[in-house]
């Protein structure tokens, strides 16, 4: 029963309640009309302290084809933020509006700490490089899709893994999942963090890590690409030393399996090359399409429209 419940991370679920979550969304996506205005009296606020293309409108579209309305910021310079209102008082006082909040914030913990004061379900739309929950359900939702499930895979992770909140939401998320090896893919300054790996080979969860994508391409059922995120760094220079790092072309697609899954939270900036849009194996723009799905059957459940 999901009622009620805050999302801050991904482990806040069982993965029974993700499955029913997955069920639910592939239910929405093939019926069209299924649960169409079932949150019709319903309010979604939208608290974007960072700046959001697919989240933000993913959920607003979720809410108004569930039937609901939306309110809310796209940035901060538009709330009381810009006078100095504390995080907890926004908190308390868009509670009072709404029924459930989607908050994206760029401090890490941000949406703890305001489900400790709302009295609506807080969902995490990304704390700074902490988590991302719902882009997980959205990255397991398409894996499931296009892999037929979601156990026995090779998945690795390229690019920015140190700041990347989605690898780290990711990562911790399919170790849950029987017989997964993880790759992870960066240079040195962008490794992933140890926290996010401690306790991988207590529970049967291999890993390495390398600097290499072509060397291990072609072991991936899943490549799960990330940009350099210029807005995490401190120094200009060291962005733009690694922002190419990892480029994702058709030559390297060539070194991969044949039904390998390409996946990126997006947006993307030079990490995959425009000409692998077109290849059958590039899932990340049905993947966009997948979130909306999948956080109709979040709010919907968070919002007690169904059991």
């Amino acid at each position: 029963m999901l009622f009620g419940r805050h999302l801050i991370e991904p482990d806040n679920f069982t993965l029974e309640e993700l499955e029913t979550i997955f069920t639910l969304a592939e239910k929405i996506e093939r019926e069209g009309d299924y649960l169409r205005d079932s949150c019709k009296g319903k309010v979604l606020g939208a608290l974007f302290f960072e700046p959001s293309t697919r989240t933000r409108l993913s959920f607003e579209a979720a809410m108004l084809r569930l039937g609901g309305t939306c309110l809310g910021f796209a940035e901060p310079s538009s709330s009381s933020t810009a006078k100095g209102e504390s995080l907890a008082d926004t908190v308390r006082t868009v509670s009072c509006y709404a029924d459930v909040i989607v908050m994206r914030h760029p401090k890490e913990g941000a949406a703890l700490l305001a489900s400790r004061y709302s009295a609506a379900p807080i969902i995490n739309a990304g704390d700074g490089g902490h988590h991302h929950p719902t882009q997980t359900l959205t990255d397991l939702l398409t894996i499931r899709q296009m892999r037929g499930s979601i156990d026995s895979l090779t998945v690795g992770f390229c690019g920015d893994l140190k700041f990347g909140r989605t690898v780290h939401s990711l990562a911790k998320a399919l170790a849950r999942y029987p017989h997964i090896t993880m790759i992870f893919i960066s240079p040195p300054e962008l490794r992933i963090p140890r926290y996010i790996t401690e306790g991988f080979a207590g529970i049967g969860v291999s890993y390495e890590e390398t600097g290499d994508l072509e060397k291990v391409i072609g072991e991936l059922d899943v490549l799960y690409m990330t940009r350099v995120q210029r807005e995490r760094f401190f120094n200009e220079e060291d962005y733009i030393r690694l922002k190419d790092s990892y480029i994702l072309n058709e030559e390297k697609m060539t070194m991969a399996k044949e039904d390998m899954t390409v996946l990126h939270p997006l947006p993307r900036v030079n990490e995959i090359a425009p000409e692998v849009d077109a290849d059958p194996r590039a899932a990340y723009f049905r993947q966009a399409a997948y979130g909306m799905y999948v956080r109709m059957a979040l709010l919907s459940s968070v919002l007690g429209v169904v059991c």
